[in-house]
């Protein structure tokens, strides 16, 4: 129950704490019952939190999260691709994890959470929450923001999320993160058709369709290079240069929203057309001397895509052409040239819309493609299509991206990953979080009996059903699960935390080639630098002869009590090594992330 006030039997202090307290809600936003922190306790308020506290298993309870490598799931295919990551544990304790090795490292988000139907697919506190539950949003939206906060951490400047939803959950889902990544980072809202047959369990109206939102990191970091066009947009380049380039013909008048002169003032103003040559001029000549302004066919004023200056600029691109207007014999409208390809000689891409209605994205394409590498079998409701997944990828335009999913249930994130990188030559990496939850009842594990699977299977290469031979996508594959220590930063915790990071380390550095795997001391290695861990700074001086033996950087993280590192230790080596304290450079992290806990 919530805590009854009756301020005439609170104290003065009780009553600063409560003004302080109702100052810090919102006045505006997405508001429901959270899970209550430590600050809520002294400030009164969010006292119905406990009906949204996330209980996590026993075995992590004031504890912090570490990585342990299962070996013997590890996929070595190509040594010449890089290596992808797949973590069992819950998606919480594996972002924890991520924020210390991958903190502003991740391009690409994509995320297929549970839509909260009410129907069994959204598990909380290890209880399916149904319709009837009071506080069936708030549960989501705790569960949400907790996991969405942690991954905005992980994204670059340059990042982007994507996040597939139905209309369960979309509207609240648009206010969270709008609070999350901020409302002037919005990108937009894709409609997919995931079903063009539509779904008949709904009442009144045959849904066909799910979302992605988009939201960047930094909108205006964010570049997003689009799709190849179609052979229908490729024909709208009917033009040709002196130089044999194709374009086509935009218009310089704005026709949607916000056209009407006294909105953008500024764009208001007139070019001078020379006749004979269709070019251009922002200044009336003799040869310029056709006037033409922003006006719609019913003589309304609008105004122009660009400022003056930019058509001052790319005047070259800019050309006057005579258009039929009823009352006016001399009309001549403005255009700019669109080029089909770069400078570079790139084909140059379609934006991006935002209703796509592709064969491809019906959901059923999911269960089939993954019921080809399982013989058949059904194994999964609901996996997204592959189609789906690449394309998002694909809209990015980086063929270097980290992609991550920490929602990866059947893993197809990762098998689109590398199916678009065998088709484009990218050189993508993923990193897939799943729990390892009985899948539905049908006693297969999530994580170990088919999302690792399948990704073995696509790695690999298998038979199909109609028993032709699939190639196998190549690449590489690390698995880990996540394991805990004590969060008590005794000496005893804090040396468990240090004899337990070498895998974070190695994620964190991209390291993974063991060089020297000695007691108290390990060195691994990638094609640019090494990475040394001192497990006991006794052995300092033993290491230091193994570092004067390589050339080149090297990362080296040291066990020490606190914040500092020894550095005439390492005077020989001084110039090619950078010194991290270990686990004070993890547990800064793990603080920040789990403070209110």
């Amino acid at each position: 129950m919530a805590q009854k006030r009756n301020y005439g039997e609170w104290s003065k202090e009780e009553l600063i704490r409560e003004i302080l307290a109702l100052k810090k809600q919102k006045t505006y936003g997405l508001v429901w019952e959270r899970e209550k922190t430590k600050e809520d306790f002294d400030l009164f308020i969010n006292w119905e939190g406990e009906k949204t506290k996330e209980e996590f298993s026993p075995e992590s309870k004031d504890k912090f999260p570490v990585l342990a490598e299962v070996k013997d799931k590890e996929i070595n295919s190509d040594k010449e691709k890089p290596v992808n990551l797949l973590i069992e544990g819950d998606n919480y304790h594996s972002l924890a994890v991520l924020n210390f090795t991958h903190k502003n490292s991740v391009d690409v988000i994509y995320i297929d959470p549970p839509y909260n139907t009410g129907n069994k697919d959204f598990k909380y506190n290890d209880k399916f929450v149904d319709k009837e539950d009071g506080y069936r949003h708030s549960k989501w939206l705790s569960f949400m923001s907790k996991r969405l906060a942690l991954a905005k951490n992980l994204l670059k400047e340059t990042g982007v999320i994507f996040i597939s939803i139905d209309d369960n959950e979309v509207a609240q889902l648009k206010l969270l993160c709008d609070d999350l990544f901020g409302e002037n980072n919005f990108v937009g809202i894709t409609v997919v058709q995931s079903n063009p047959r539509g779904s008949q369990a709904s009442l009144h109206l045959a849904e066909v369709h799910e979302y992605v939102l988009v939201y960047a990191k930094l909108l205006d970091k964010l570049h997003m290079a689009g799709f190849t066009k179609s052979e229908e947009a490729s024909s709208e380049y009917s033009y040709t240069d002196k130089n044999g380039k194709k374009y086509r013909l935009l218009g310089l008048r704005q026709r949607g929203g916000e056209w009407k002169r006294e909105q953008r003032p500024n764009m208001f103003y007139p070019f001078y057309v020379n006749p004979d040559t269709g070019q251009v001029s922002l200044t009336k000549t003799k040869d310029y001397k056709i006037e033409t302004l922003p006006k719609r066919p019913t003589g309304e004023e609008g105004r122009w895509t660009w400022a003056s200056k930019n058509a001052q600029e790319n005047i070259h691109l800019l050309v006057g052409k005579k258009v039929n207007r009823k009352g006016e014999e001399d009309f001549y409208d403005i255009f700019r040239i669109n080029y089909y390809e770069d400078e570079e000689g790139n084909e140059s891409l379609a934006k991006p819309k935002t209703i796509w209605i592709d064969k491809e994205l019906n959901y059923q394409n999911g269960r089939t493609e993954l019921k080809e590498i399982f013989e058949g079998k059904d194994l999964f409701d609901y996996p997204k299509p592959v189609y789906l997944v690449k394309k998002l990828i694909e809209m990015t335009g980086n063929k270097k991206a980290i992609i991550l999913d920490f929602f990866a249930g059947s893993g197809t994130s990762g098998h689109a990953t590398l199916q678009l990188n065998k088709e484009d030559g990218g050189n993508r990496t993923f990193i897939l979080c799943t729990n390892n939850e009985d899948n539905d009842g049908n006693g297969l594990k999530i994580c170990t009996d088919i999302c690792y699977p399948r990704i073995k299977t696509v790695l690999k290469g298998y038979v199909g059903s109609d028993k032709e031979k699939i190639e196998g996508l190549g690449g590489n594959l690390k698995y880990y699960k996540t394991d805990f220590v004590e969060a008590e930063q005794t000496d005893k915790n804090k040396r468990k935390l240090v004899d337990n990071c070498t895998e974070m380390l190695c994620i964190k550095e991209n390291t993974f080639e063991k060089v020297k795997d000695a007691k108290k001391f390990k060195i691994f290695k990638n094609d640019k630098l090494h990475l040394g861990i001192i497990f006991d700074d006794e052995y300092i001086d033993e290491f230091v002869k193994e570092a004067e033996k390589i050339s080149g950087k090297i990362h080296v993280y040291v066990f020490s009590h606190d914040d500092s590192v020894p550095t005439k230790e390492f005077k020989t080596i001084k110039n090619k090594v950078t010194l991290c304290p270990i686990p004070e450079t993890i547990l800064k992290v793990y603080r920040k992330v789990f403070k209110n806990d």
